[in-house]
Order: C-alpha cells, then sequence, then structure tokens
C-alpha cells in the first residue's frame, strides 16, 4: 500500500469517528436535560474516573496513556456543552453583567490615583498615560497602594505587574493573593534607563549606582561593562534619582527616567543602557469597585487547584475547547500552604462573547479556589 492508500483508511476512520462524536454528544445533551430536571450536577468525578479505568484498559498497554488524554479531552468537550446547554449562569456572572451595565461608558478623566514611588516614578508616568488629569498619591511600597484601594483613600492604584526583559514583578503578584480589588484597565510602557549623576561627573568617577532591583537586571549588560561599580538596589528609580541629587557625594549615580533628569537636576551620562531596546513594564490600573468599560477584550483571573495530576490540564483544556487564548500563565507560591500555588491567567477574549459567559459559569467546577480580577482594555 502507498501513502494515499493509508491516507484514504484514515479517511474512512475519521467519518466514522466525526459520526459518533456527534452521537456521543446528542446522548450528552439529553443528559444534560436529565440533570437539569432533576437538580443533578453536571460534574460527577467517580463517574470520569470509573470511565476513564475502563477506557484505559479496553485500549490495552500501549495505548492506554493515550485513551486517557483523548477521553479527558471528550470529557471536557462533554461537560462544556452539558453547561452550555443548562442555560445556567453563575452569580459571578451576574455580577459581572451588573458592572457592565453601571460602568460610566467613558474612562475617568481626573481621579485621585496612587503610585509608587516619588515624583518622576515609572508609574507617574504610566499613571499619566492612562488618565488625561490625575491627582497623583505617592506611596513607599506596593503594599501601600493595595491599601490606599482597600481604604478608599484613592480611587485607582497604578502597579507593575510585569516587564519584557526582566519578567514578573513578584511581589506584586503575592500581594494579589491577599487583596481584594478590580482591573481596570492596563498600560504598556516603554522603559528607557538612563546614567544619572550630578552636573559635570564623569563616567568613571562613578563608585555607586541605585535603582530599583527591576532595573538593575534589565541593564544587566551595561553594569558588567563598569567594573569596580557597587550596585544597590533602592526602592524606585525615581527614588534613585532623588538620592544621588540629595547626597553630598559626587561618586554616585542612577538609573532612571530621562524626566527624572531635569525633575532632580541631574545630567544624562549614558542614554537607553537597558540590555534590549524594546524594554516594556505592563502597569495594571486596580480599583476597589468592579467596573467594566466597554470594548474591553481582556480578562484577568486566579485560581487555585486541586493538589492532583492533570488539574491544571483540565483548566486549560477546557478554555482551548472554548476557543480562548491564554495570554499569560504564571504561578506563584501561597503563603501559610506548603506546597500549594495560586495560578494567576490573562485571557483574551470580549466580554461579550458566548465563550466569556460561558467560561465564567464553568470556572468554579474547575478549581477549589476562583478569584475573577477584571475585564479590561489594554492601552499601548
Amino acid at each position: 500500500m502507498d501513502i494515499q492508500e493509508f491516507r484514504g483508511q484514515i479517511d474512512l476512520i475519521d467519518d466514522e469517528l466525526v459520526r459518533l462524536f456527534c452521537q456521543r454528544m446528542n446522548v450528552a445533551a439529553q443528559i444534560a436535560d436529565y440533570k437539569k430536571e432533576h437538580g443533578l450536577p453536571i460534574l460527577v468525578p467517580s463517574r470520569e474516573r470509573e470511565k476513564l479505568k475502563d477506557v484505559s484498559q479496553k485500549a490495552g498497554p500501549e495505548m492506554e496513556n493515550y485513551t486517557r488524554v483523548l477521553y479527558s479531552m471528550l470529557f471536557e468537550l462533554s461537560r462544556s456543552y452539558q453547561s452550555k446547554r443548562s442555560g445556567e449562569q453563575s452569580p459571578l456572572y451576574h455580577t459581572i453583567k451588573d458592572a457592565i451595565e453601571n460602568t460610566p461608558k467613558l474612562f475617568p478623566q481626573s481621579p485621585m490615583v496612587a503610585c509608587q514611588g516619588v515624583e518622576g516614578a515609572y508609574s507617574q508616568i504610566a499613571c499619566e498615560k492612562i488618565f488625561k488629569s490625575p491627582f497623583i498619591m505617592y506611596f513607599k511600597n506596593f503594599e501601600s497602594v493595595f491599601n490606599a484601594i482597600d481604604q478608599g483613600l484613592c480611587q485607582y492604584g497604578i502597579l507593575p505587574i510585569e516587564n519584557s526583559t526582566a519578567g514578573s514583578v513578584k511581589k506584586v503578584y503575592d500581594l494579589m493573593i491577599s487583596h481584594n480589588f478590580s482591573i481596570v484597565r492596563t498600560f504598556r510602557l516603554k522603559i528607557d534607563h538612563n546614567l544619572l549623576a550630578k552636573p559635570g561627573v564623569k563616567v568613571n568617577e562613578i563608585k555607586e549606582i541605585y535603582s530599583h532591583e527591576q532595573a538593575l537586571n534589565q541593564c544587566g549588560e551595561f553594569l558588567q561593562s563598569l567594573p569596580g561599580v557597587n550596585v544597590i538596589p533602592v526602592a524606585n528609580t525615581a527614588v534613585a534619582a532623588e538620592m544621588v541629587a540629595s547626597s553630598d557625594r559626587r561618586d554616585v549615580a542612577a538609573l532612571s527616567s530621562r524626566a527624572c533628569a531635569e525633575l532632580y537636576g541631574l545630567e544624562n551620562l549614558a542614554s537607553s543602557v537597558q540590555d534590549k531596546g524594546n524594554n516594556r513594564t505592563r502597569f495594571i490600573c486596580i480599583s476597589k469597585k468592579m467596573e467594566i468599560y466597554p470594548g474591553s477584550d481582556k480578562t484577568s483571573i486566579m485560581m487555585i487547584l486541586n493538589h492532583r495530576p492533570g488539574a491544571l490540564y483540565k483548566v486549560l483544556a477546557r478554555m482551548y475547547t472554548l476557543g480562548i487564548n491564554v495570554t499569560k500563565l504564571e504561578s506563584r507560591p501561597i503563603p501559610d500552604r506548603e506546597f500549594e500555588f495560586m495560578f494567576y491567567f490573562d485571557l483574551e477574549t470580549s466580554i461579550y462573547s458566548e465563550e466569556f459567559v460561558q467560561l465564567m459559569c464553568e470556572l468554579d467546577e474547575l478549581c477549589e479556589e476562583f478569584k475573577y480580577l477584571g475585564s479590561y482594555t489594554e492601552v499601548v
């Protein structure tokens, strides 16, 4: 037999598989109707375990694992179809729907906003890109920004969440676990780090360089070209510039923004010293109240999964089944819970899509705990 004959056999088998798949899904629909009528849950874990064991044994040793994967996906498709057919909408969906209806159609122009650092910080620059004329309050650390939102001191807060070079801002992810908030917008800011020092100082005079840890990581190659220079992490890039300006020493410098050079009367000794030219930091804008503005096409969620093999696979399979694109997946250890992790997902799907509605109604059954962080537009 040649390749075309083999392919012909595959085509015939596929025709039968499609017919049987549709037949199976039709029976699943009848089961969904029965469960709805009798108040039964869609997910019955014991039935799935028994079925997986049965089909795996029937497939034989060589095909056992392949069959298990195939039927795990079939179960996800079946449950998703049953959930859709039942038409039940979760309390979360109604909360989201109310937020969509009650959020103003225009994004606020001049609110009170919390930023970490001091004047000239990249958080401030991002804030001024997101809002037209914000009133900014500065806070010492990220936790204080969350607290300002929790306590109603500020309506919004701006926080860096990831950088294209240095990766995720882990401290912010850890704080997200313990605070209640809603993401209302995100922004990707082009980051240019510059070596700032007092006027008249030469690069070869520098003995210490201050900056935020993320900025130092983003400028590793440049710092390696300065042998003998001591690198000191500080709370913020703008704080670093302020420290240099207020210091009595002339052998110190900061890695900071161009705006900070003018703001603190410093001289730019070297421009754009980050390792990669396309260096961007993604900032989230958070609020205490859930706000969902028109056109939101990104959603963030957090969940704790059961500590069992395949738990994460089931979540990703359900999203794949619904055609929802996962643009980011991050895991962070949960404080005081040994070897347990919180998973953070960024999803790409319109809040008006049928798939979004279905996912919000199905997520509770896929995990131990689930937290909806908000739906929003990303400004570029």
